[in-house]
């Protein structure tokens, strides 16, 4: 599923691919590809949890590991690199890995929604910025943040 939105003078088309998380690549593809950004993979932005990071903290960055996530996996090898943006929200590690994917498909307590209520509205903030000033402002900015507390 897609639309386009407006983020100052820049047409932005979102997607909320409808693949298993592990297939997510498929989805980005063909987005990537019917807006001619196979070439150009640096103008992709990937909005994804992160396992590495304490519920509801936001990192932003530029490639680099897949840290296990097999949806990020996907997407570089559709995409044949891992150069595009990604804006990381944090749901903290499982007690045991091997419930990973237990971890991130269950329903946070109260206090964790909260904070991942927060992270998600920073996390659109974060695109908006990336969008409007480059990706090294929002890490300039979102990489810096005291959250959450």
């Amino acid at each position: 599923m897609t639309g386009e939105i407006a983020i100052g003078s820049a047409r932005v088309a979102l997607a909320w691919p409808q693949t298993y998380y592990n297939d997510s690549g498929l989805a980005v593809a063909a987005v990537a590809k019917r807006h001619h950004l196979l070439d150009d993979v640096e103008h992709i932005i990937v909005v994804h949890d992160e396992l590495d990071l304490e519920p509801g903290r936001l990192k932003v960055k530029i490639g680099g590991g897949l840290a296990g996530n097999n949806g990020l996996r996907s997407i570089k090898a559709h995409l044949h690199s891992d150069g595009f943006v990604r804006v990381r929200i944090g749901v903290g590690k499982p007690p045991n890995p091997v419930y990973g994917a237990d971890h991130v498909l269950r329903r946070p307590g109260k206090s964790e929604r909260a904070d991942l209520d927060a992270a998600i509205e920073h996390a659109a903030d974060a695109v908006e910025m990336i969008v409007r000033e480059g990706v090294d402002a929002a890490m300039g900015v979102y990489n810096q943040m005291n959250q959450p507390d």
